[in-house]
């Protein structure tokens, strides 16, 4: 790219863009960000300065990428060859903030890394590489995502939580700061310590989403009766399916629970 192109596209001198990168409409690259071969970037999103993006990587449109961050590198995995297809791609309207790192996938993991639409990615995040997440989470500073983690829709991580590989995080689940996640978080529940203990349903996060109240009752009901039961788990999920089971939220957080392969936090 010529350095008339470069001013022409809001790209700034120093920046350095492999010929083999796509830039759509309206990006911009700030001062000594560096984009390599095979990175795809859609239309209006900002690079900031001193940014590295690698390949495969597709970037969707109006993203920010804050000085500093780090994506799609090579996944940190021992077993990695780089012969294996490896490919990050990030939705559309996120923001990631200052010195965020995020990798790609590994063929044992399926080759992908995902990141939906409308997160926020804040400082020193890392999401490792085959992790999934979905839309509209809020990733607090120095979140820690080991690999294979799936956060679902919605789902707010405090600072410095970190996420087991292999874990997963509910939809509207909500942790505390500094908590350490080894087992499934199930949907719409607070999660705190060291390691994860449940604390109830985040009742205000599913008011603020518009959450009816007759389903607010119901998931509280539906956790009450899963953290007190005695019997076996699918016992416990088949009463709360026959009392509960025509609430949808309910239904989402059986299933969940239903599917864990790690087990859940208690």
């Amino acid at each position: 790219m010529n350095e008339t192109n470069k001013e022409s596209q809001g790209i700034h001198p120093t920046a350095i863009i492999d010929p083999g990168a796509r830039l759509g409409q309206g990006v911009s690259v700030g001062p000594y960000s560096v984009i390599g071969p095979d990175v795809v970037i859609g239309d209006g999103t900002v690079i900031q300065n001193h940014v590295t993006i690698t390949g495969p990587t597709t970037i969707g449109v109006e993203n920010v990428i804050y000085p500093y961050a780090s994506v799609g590198h090579d996944p940190q995995d021992k077993k990695f060859k780089s012969s294996e297809t490896s490919i990050l791609e990030i939705g559309d309207r996120n923001r990631i903030r200052e010195c965020v790192t995020i990798n790609r996938g590994t063929e044992d993991g399926g080759g992908y890394t995902r990141v939906g639409n409308d997160n926020w990615i804040m400082a020193y995040v890392h999401i490792a590489h085959d992790c999934i997440v979905g839309n509209d989470t809020v990733l607090a500073n120095n979140a820690t995502l080991g690999g294979h983690v799936t956060v679902e829709d919605r789902a707010y991580l405090g600072g410095f939580t970190a996420a087991h590989q292999f874990c997963r995080i509910g939809r509207h689940v909500m942790t505390g700061g500094h908590t350490m996640i080894a087992q499934d978080v199930p949907p719409y529940v607070v999660a705190v310590g060291n390691r994860a203990k449940m604390f109830g349903i985040n009742k205000v996060g599913l008011e603020r989403y518009g959450f009816t109240k007759e389903e607010i009752k119901g998931v509280e009901k539906a956790y009450k009766m899963f953290t007190r039961g005695r019997g076996k788990t699918e016992d416990t999920l088949s009463e709360i399916e026959q009392a509960l089971g025509e609430i949808e939220p309910v239904r989402n957080f059986v299933e969940f629970i239903r599917k864990s392969e790690r087990g859940v936090c208690r």
